[in-house]
């Protein structure tokens, strides 16, 4: 039996889509609906049933999925024993959401390419909501996000948070004073895209002490989210680790406020069985380890050992 048809099997399986699978492994809908009529020629079943709203798995499909993701995993296992690290050649795709790339990405990158200077690094920077939808889907490998994500083929683990705060430019009407964090409020709030996980924390924050309708921006960028705070468009809740070097140059204030939204938390998530990916998770750790240990506990907090989930 072919494992290159049995993995296009998995990948239709997965995304529920021969176009979509047809761009994953970059080939034309024709090669994979030739693939999958093999298979189920060898089989002697029906793996699929196609109609207008997309393609489903069979009864049998259910159960040769089962034993195809096994095989590929145990071949993916006897490839990675077989090779020593520094000879390890290809491609991982990591998704990295705006916060890790303005605090550890550089030296998670640096240990990446130490450790196996074969292998090509692929990075894609966008929302926690977009990594984890592309992860879901396979067109990542490990994601680093703010989210722990329950699925049977994905894996998560909390590595860190980073305490929010409010800031604001020093030289700004917003460095003052503030009785309550209602009083706050009816200033203009800046922080994350909509509907992420740290705006709904400040949303909820906001509802829990009486503002309903709080005045929240919602920037998608921390770079675009410092620049404005710098020239005094409102008050940032945002993690003070993203300003550091503005804060010890007083260009930015952190205001003396105890009602802040709970910390924003990183997580790392993966895929089952993805090629050196358990690896690179480790990685992640010991360099999460080491710029906690740099930075202090004002700007990331190190989680306690847990489960992977």
């Amino acid at each position: 039996m072919n494992l290159k048809f049995l993995e296009t099997f998995v990948w239709v399986a997965r995304l529920k889509s021969f176009r979509l699978t047809a761009d994953k492994l970059f080939t034309t809908q024709a090669s994979i609906s030739s693939r999958i009529a093999v298979l189920e020629g060898e089989l002697g079943v029906k793996l699929f049933l196609r109609d207008s709203r997309g393609v489903k798995l069979t009864p049998e499909g259910l159960k040769v999925l089962d034993y195809a993701e096994q095989m590929i995993d145990t071949m993916q296992a006897l490839k990675q024993s077989l090779e020593t690290r520094s000879s390890k050649a290809g491609r991982v795709r990591i998704g990295v959401m705006d916060t890790v790339i303005h605090t550890w990405l550089s030296p998670l990158v640096a240990q990446i390419t130490d450790h196996y200077p074969l292998l090509e690094i692929e990075l894609v920077a966008d929302t926690s909501l977009n990594l984890c939808d592309q992860l879901q889907k396979g067109f990542l490998d490990l994601i680093l996000q703010t989210d722990l994500l329950r699925q049977e083929s994905v894996r998560s683990l909390e590595l860190a948070s980073h305490p929010i705060g409010w800031i604001v430019a020093s030289n700004s009407i917003y460095n003052r004073e503030y009785a309550s964090l209602a009083e706050l409020a009816r200033e203009r709030i800046i922080t994350y895209s909509k509907n992420s996980h740290p705006h709904q924390e400040v949303l909820s924050l906001m509802q829990a002490n009486g503002v309903l309708a709080p005045r929240l921006n919602c920037v998608n960028s921390v770079s675009a989210i410092t620049r404005l705070l710098r020239d005094g468009f409102g008050i940032g809740a945002l993690p003070p680790v993203l300003v550091s070097e503005e804060l010890a140059r007083g260009e930015l204030t952190l205001l003396a406020i105890d009602q802040r939204p709970p910390n924003l938390q990183v997580v790392v998530s993966w895929r089952v069985g993805a090629e050196w990916v358990e690896e690179i998770v480790t990685l992640c750790q010991h360099v999460v380890e080491r710029y906690a240990q740099q930075v202090g506990e004002q700007y990331m907090v190190l989680s306690k050992p847990l489960d992977r989930v």
